[in-house]
């Protein structure tokens, strides 16, 4: 195997190489450029002494192309680096990068740099043991996500209590040390001393994900063998509660389903409260329910959110503890 410079009379086998690249790595189609383009800047490489090709018994196995740009002198930067599959694992893309580095020191460059697609491996291992390490990363997205994200206004904050039927205000405490660091990294926990027999839990993981919540209050129920309530006021805008008994949830609310997006008419309506449900598991009067727990298609035809979530839980006979 030897090493030397590419010519313009190589074009022909650097394009197959070059396409046997582009199909190997799966290059996405918005990154996709035509050989054309390609060889216009690698022919510019080949004619400042910064391409090269490896041969093996006269025949082309791989190449190296690279540049040193006219804003960054003391930089090497290798655009294209390939070796055919049938060549590897005989030093051959160490051989063309020494070669690359050693030209880039005779012209007075200091580092070499490159570019290597995030799921390329092997290419990544090998540059590692070479000493590359990582500066820059190149992340790209389709423009309809960034345009549509990019409009979103920030949104407030939600807030979340949870409620335990028991007087075991410790139980609770033991359950919770048990849980809690299985959910996720939480910065704050308070349990609250039995009020009409339920014990209040606020912690900040779950003001801040409502799927740790839903875990939370699947867990403690199923632990302790009793109903758990889960409250929150998500986005300061629509009041959301779920109810669980002996760890399976059994009713699931939200003021206004549609909020988060549009629905088929069977799941808006399984959002509406379960006036029976409810009072099996909080003892709460069904019709008290059925007036005061309601959904709408907006939250502008709801009482304020916060003032809703208080009557749900006066009706309940529970305290949400949303007031932070």
């Amino acid at each position: 195997m030897s090493i030397r410079p590419a010519t313009e009379q190589d074009q022909d086998v650097l394009r197959d190489l070059w396409l046997a690249m582009q199909d190997e790595l799966e290059t996405p189609p918005f990154l996709l450029e035509d050989w054309e383009h390609c060889w216009a800047d690698l022919s510019r490489h080949v004619r400042d002494g910064l391409g090269f090709v490896s041969e093996d018994d006269g025949r082309v196995t791989g190449f190296a192309f690279a540049k040193i740009p006219r804003e960054t002198p003391a930089l090497v930067h290798v655009t294209d680096l390939y070796v055919a599959p049938a060549a590897r694992r005989g030093g051959v893309a160490r051989s063309l990068m020494h070669t690359v580095a050693t030209t880039g020191q005779e012209r007075g460059a200091t580092h070499v740099g490159l570019d290597v697609r995030v799921g390329n491996a092997a290419a990544t291992a090998l540059y590692r043991r070479l000493g590359f390490a990582d500066h820059e990363r190149f992340m790209a997205a389709e423009l309809g996500t960034v345009l549509e994200r990019s409009e979103r206004v920030e949104r407030p904050p939600s807030v979340a209590s949870t409620h335990v039927q028991s007087d075991d205000e410790a139980a609770v405490k033991h359950a919770l040390e048990q849980f809690m660091p299985r959910l996720g990294r939480s910065e704050h926990t308070e349990v609250t001393s039995p009020r009409n027999g339920w014990v209040t839990v606020v912690d900040d993981l779950c003001d801040r994900d409502r799927s740790a919540q839903r875990r939370l209050g699947s867990e403690l129920s199923d632990r302790m063998g009793v109903p758990v309530v889960a409250f929150a006021l998500e986005e300061e805008t629509v009041v959301r509660f779920l109810l669980f008994e002996r760890g399976r949830m059994v009713d699931e609310y939200l003021s206004v389903p549609t909020y988060y997006g549009d629905l088929n008419k069977a799941d808006e309506l399984s959002l509406a409260a379960n006036p029976t449900l409810v009072s099996r598991v909080t003892g709460a009067d069904p019709a008290r329910v059925r007036a005061v727990v309601r959904v709408a298609s907006s939250p502008e035809q709801l009482p304020p959110p916060r003032e809703l979530l208080d009557a749900i839980a006066e009706v309940m006979g529970l305290e949400p503890r949303i007031d932070r």
